[in-house]
């Protein structure tokens, strides 16, 4: 369906066989009694007609019409003659076209396949006829639904791909990006008065900067196979070396301590953890802490990792200042997909996530609280 109005053209083929099929349904016509004229007069309207099938996508309205017409003219002719192309002509109309533009042809068609029948008193004929184009309409107007609905389908899958890529994209770059400025902005402060802490934390820019390439190029790669349509065992290959987990969080909380935020990792309980869950919750740690490093201006933050039996709660708490807003929360912070971004992950993991000021001292908190499920 192209704009919603007409479909691609029919192979030559397809044309040839409708063709071939409407002047078959139609020509039995001739062997009816009848005069000379009226003989020549069927041949044209078959002829008439089926040039009107043959250009039936290319010229849907006007064709529908002739074909309507034709038909109507060999039923009132031919007693005996049945619309049966008439109602193949009106469903594929009732597909093609949005209901605000096609009730006047329905109108027409009861008119064209009814009237013949109903002038000669058949009614009960009429009604027949009626029915066969109220199910020819409906069968088209259905058909029109499930093709808008896959359309819809796909447009909306489109959009949560986007949605997908702009978060892990915000969620790979944000925090090693974050990391280098805190390194160069320190290794620049002591340059002249301590070049050896210079260097260090020159050398940790360049290790951050070189786990932003790995995992940008291990998310390309997945990015790649899910646009080249690889199998899932090709996906998870590809997803399977930059995927983060639990276990990398206590690497994560030291790289943002050699940052110069004091973090501290308590992690309680133990258990199987989908890996599905296991990079959600080492997300949301990273982009919580990555706020905090960038908009709280904090001193110290705790990361509580909790595994039971039924989930996976991440709290992180900082010493800072400055609302969601300030964290990503909104245009002041990260774009505007810090907080939305963690809210997301953590909805599509069946699970919550709260982020607000702290209740029981100064600063920040963003909890999680994410299922376990079986096959995640």
């Amino acid at each position: 369906m192209v704009g919603g109005r007409t479909a691609p053209g029919l192979p030559r083929r397809w044309r040839l066989a409708l063709v071939v099929a409407s002047i078959g349904v139609s020509a039995p016509v001739l062997a009816a009694s009848g005069s000379a004229a009226a003989h020549t007069v069927a041949a044209v309207l078959i002829v008439v007609q089926a040039l009107a099938v043959w250009w039936l996508v290319d010229h849907l309205s006007a064709a529908t019409v002739v074909v309507l017409l034709a038909g109507g003219a060999l039923q009132s002719m031919f007693p005996s003659h049945g619309p049966v192309v008439a109602f193949v002509v009106l469903c594929t109309y009732a597909w093609l076209r949005p209901a605000a533009e096609k009730l006047w042809m329905l109108a027409l068609a009861v008119v064209a396949v009814c009237g013949p029948v109903a002038v000669r008193g058949r009614w009960d004929v009429a009604g027949l006829w009626l029915g066969a184009v109220l199910l020819a309409w409906s069968w088209g107007a259905l058909m029109r639904a499930r093709s808008q609905r896959r359309v819809a389908e796909r447009r909306q899958a489109v959009l949560e791909e986007r949605a997908r890529i702009a978060r892990d994209l915000h969620d790979v770059l944000s925090h090693t990006v974050s990391v280098m400025v805190v390194q160069a902005a320190a290794a620049d402060d002591v340059f002249e008065s301590n070049p050896q802490q210079a260097r260090a934390a020159l050398r940790r820019t360049e290790e951050a900067g070189r786990q932003a390439l790995a995992e940008l190029r291990g998310f390309l790669r997945t990015v790649r196979a899910d646009a080249e349509g690889d199998a899932p065992a090709d996906r998870a290959a590809a997803d399977a070396g930059p995927q983060p987990a639990l276990a990398d969080v206590p690497r994560l909380t030291e790289t943002l301590s050699s940052a110069g935020l004091a973090v501290t990792l308590l992690r309680e309980g133990d258990g199987e953890v989908p890996p599905g869950v296991q990079v959600g919750a080492y997300r949301i740690v990273q982009e919580a802490l990555t706020n905090t490093l960038r908009h709280a201006r904090a001193s110290s933050a705790e990361v509580l990792l909790r595994i039971d039996a039924t989930q996976v709660r991440v709290r992180i708490r900082d010493d800072g200042r400055g609302g969601a807003s300030a964290r990503g929360g909104g245009p002041g912070g990260s774009g505007g997909q810090g907080l939305v971004g963690m809210r997301e992950r953590a909805t599509l993991l069946g699970g919550t996530l709260y982020a607000g000021p702290r209740w029981d001292a100064p600063g920040f908190e963003v909890e999680a609280r994410l299922p376990i499920r079986e096959g995640s």
